[in-house]
This record gives structure tokens, C-alpha cells and sequence, in this order.
């Protein structure tokens, strides 16, 4: 059982929506623009919760970090032409969401702007009382993301539980000194989230509430 938070915070794609056909779809357009075609979908996948340099530096080790974030630029550009329109909310978050109590915020790869605009689409926004993504500072599993909401809403590290669903996730709650809650049903590899020793595991958003 989970004993009650002050604060919440959830990873968004994997954890909260179901986003990887859009996130993939973007990413092998991007990737076949400069030449590189044949990923595998489970491969792509693999990467979801990761910064995508971290791809980027597999499949293309020769190019440099401008090249990366113009790579980036246009992955971004392509992934909201796209609407996501192969998106879908997670079974049972909306419930979840509406019915667990303490302050909510998101730590999320998404830019801020983004995660907002997303989570407005699929009438999910209402839920927060902030969303937070990786503006200008480095990805999960550095803690930054988890610590600009700790700030901004006046909560301790102790007060806090980080759901999400990959070891970025899980490492980054680690290093921020909150307490890590790993979903089962996203993308991450569920070896790689047990090697930072999540407080919790969980089968269904429902069992935040219980």
C-alpha cells in the first residue's frame, strides 16, 4: 500500500499516455531525412524517456552536437505536425489523476510548453497544479527536472513520490532524494528501473489510490 504524498510528480509518455507511435514516428522521419532508415520499432522504443542523443550518438556517432540539435529542431517539428494523433491516454489515469490527492506536477523530457500543451489536449491539464519539463537544463537521470518543482511548490524531497516508467525516472528521483514509484506498463526495461530500487511498484494507475 502507498501511504499519501504531498507531492506527486509523473513522467508523461509512457507513464501517463500511451505516445510511442507518434514519438517513434517522428523519430524515424527525422532519422530517414539524413539517411537513416531500418530501425526497429522495439529499438526506437528503447530510447523513450531517454534524451534523444542518446539515439542520435548510436546511429549517427560521427555527427556533431550542432548537427544533433538541428536533428532535434526537426524531430520536434515533425512530432506535433503530427497531432498526435496516435496517442492515447493510459486506462484508468483520468480516474487516478481526479481522485489522488496532494499537490500533482509532471517531470518529463518534454519542454514545458509541450507537456502542457499535450496534456490539454487530452484533458489532463486540469489535474496539475504545474507542469514542469526540461527547458534549458540537462534530461533525466540528472535531478533538475524533479527539483524546479520541488522548489516551486515548497515541498521537501521526503514528501514527494516520482512515478514513472523507465530507469531515467527512477535514477533521477534517486539523486533528487524522493521516493520512486515504477509503473509496469510503459516503455522502459523494468531490469534497468530495478536496478535503482524503486520504494514501489505498480500494476495499474488505480493502485496510487488505494
Amino acid at each position: 500500500m502507498i501511504p499519501p504524498y504531498k507531492l506527486y510528480l509523473f513522467d508523461v509518455d509512457g507513464t501517463l499516455l500511451d505516445s510511442a507511435s507518434d514519438i517513434c514516428g517522428a523519430v524515424r522521419d527525422a532519422l530517414g531525412e539524413v539517411g537513416v532508415s531500418g530501425l526497429d520499432e522495439t529499438y526506437l522504443r528503447s530510447f523513450v524517456g531517454f534524451h534523444l542523443f542518446d539515439l542520435f550518438e548510436e546511429v549517427l556517432p560521427h555527427y556533431t552536437d550542432e548537427q544533433n540539435h538541428a536533428l532535434l529542431a526537426r524531430y520536434r517539428q515533425i512530432y506535433l505536425g503530427r497531432g498526435h494523433s496516435s496517442t492515447r491516454i493510459y486506462d484508468g489515469v483520468p480516474e487516478m489523476l481526479a481522485g489522488l490527492g496532494g499537490l500533482k506536477s509532471t517531470a518529463t523530457t518534454k519542454s514545458s510548453e509541450t507537456a502542457r500543451a499535450i496534456l490539454t489536449q487530452f484533458g489532463l491539464v486540469a489535474n496539475f497544479d504545474h507542469v514542469q519539463g526540461t527547458d534549458g537544463f540537462p534530461s533525466k537521470p540528472e535531478p533538475l527536472v524533479i527539483f524546479k518543482s520541488l522548489e516551486l511548490l515548497g515541498v521537501a524531497p521526503g514528501e514527494c513520490l516520482m512515478i514513472g516508467d523507465a530507469a531515467p525516472d527512477m535514477e533521477a528521483g534517486r539523486r533528487a532524494g524522493v521516493h520512486t514509484c515504477a509503473v509496469s506498463w510503459g516503455y522502459g526495461n523494468q531490469d534497468a528501473m530495478r536496478a535503482h530500487q524503486p520504494d514501489y511498484w505498480i500494476e495499474s494507475p488505480a493502485a496510487l489510490l488505494a
